[in-house]
């Protein structure tokens, strides 16, 4: 009887083992299932960039960025919109009629003239009706008092691209300069960018690379799909553009770096500072590996080159790609106004899981 109890417990203790063993190696393997996922094109290699690109990002409808209060013909003061438009809404419609520019809105007020009109919004991803009653500001001109922007376009670096086309750019994402809103955005259009000049960056005043974009057909890159926070996405339009790209900046393929691989010290960033992608030192001094968004890396600009040409980061040089031992790391997102040589870095797996 003992016997048979003995050989029960023992039999019992290795079940709880190879459970406990089992229970292991699926955690292993989902991580690693995981980082293989983030490694990009095919599950092995990508292509870091550093090359500088225009972006034109296309909104659904014009973005209202405030409203005021104005003055009318009577020489009495109005707020047409006050409480019922908000600064972070999209105008989509008037009167039924899409909305896609703010020389069409305010060509439309004008058309309507005295009568009440409605307003289509967008808000926080709802679509919502408002009635509003424009004000004569001057012999037939009417206003509403709304502050308004349609579609933004800019001068950002490229990250990654694969060799289907895929490829993520910035590393974080487009917003409204006034209201610090992430910019809703269907569809954009990504072009090639020329560099011809620095505005250096000191302490308390960000640099900013200086370019020119040509928005020609034939200078289009590829399609923006998606704005998001952790950057700008979309694909090259043609296998032949893929080709041009790598062939132009000499793009080599290499490996994903997990974000507990990568280490503090010495590692690289690729930015286009002088006209040219050039490899520029810098130091990373501190890893938030347990952390999401794009502030995981800080870095240290230590290249006196990069530091003499630019002052150490500036705007443009976000999507910068981060090097270290032959990997893409990560892509350069902010810089420290105190001290432009200071920024902070994505993880490239935040970007690519994104």
């Amino acid at each position: 009887m003992e016997t048979r109890i003995f050989w029960y417990r023992r039999f019992l203790a290795m079940v709880v083992v190879a459970l406990t063993m089992a229970l292991i190696c699926i955690n292993v393997i989902n991580i690693r299932e995981n980082d293989i996922v983030a490694v990009g094109d095919n599950g092995l290699k990508i292509y870091p960039c550093g090359f500088p690109v225009g972006i034109y990002l296309e909104t659904e409808g014009v973005l209202v960025i405030g409203v005021d209060t104005i003055s009318g013909k009577d020489g009495m003061n109005y707020e047409p919109a006050g409480n019922i438009v908000k600064a972070g809404d999209y105008i989509v419609a008037i009167n039924d009629i899409t909305v896609s520019a703010k020389s069409q809105l305010s060509f439309l007020i004008n058309k309507y003239g005295k009568e009440d009109v409605i307003l289509t919004l967008r808000r926080a991803g709802d679509y919502i009706d408002v009635k509003l009653s424009p004000v004569e500001t001057s012999d037939n001109e009417y206003k509403l008092g709304i502050w308004v922007r349609d579609d933004s376009q800019g001068i950002g670096t490229m990250t990654y691209l694969t060799a289907s086309g895929e490829f993520g750019a910035l590393g974080h994402g487009i917003s409204d300069t006034d209201t610090k809103e992430l910019l809703d955005s269907t569809n954009g259009l990504l072009y090639g960018a020329r560099i011809w000049g620095i505005t250096k960056g000191r302490s308390g005043v960000a640099g900013s690379l200086c370019g020119s974009i040509n928005y020609e057909n034939e200078n289009i890159i590829g399609d923006i799909t998606n704005n998001t926070d952790l950057g700008i996405y979309g694909k090259v339009r043609e296998k032949t553009k893929i080709a041009d790209l790598i062939k132009q900046y000499n793009l080599k393929p290499v490996e994903i770096c997990s974000r507990y691989e990568v280490q503090l010290g010495k590692a690289y960033i690729l930015a286009c500072a002088s006209g040219e992608v050039k490899e520029y030192e810098v130091e990373i001094t501190e890893l938030k590996t347990n952390s999401s968004g794009n502030k995981g890396i800080t870095l240290r600009v230590t290249d006196e080159r990069l530091i003499d040409e630019a002052g150490g980061i500036v705007q443009g040089m976000s999507g910068s790609p981060i090097m270290q031992n032959g990997k893409l790391v990560g892509a350069v997102t902010h810089v420290f106004l105190r001290d432009s040589t200071l920024g902070y870095g994505i993880f490239i797996e935040e970007m690519l899981n994104k």
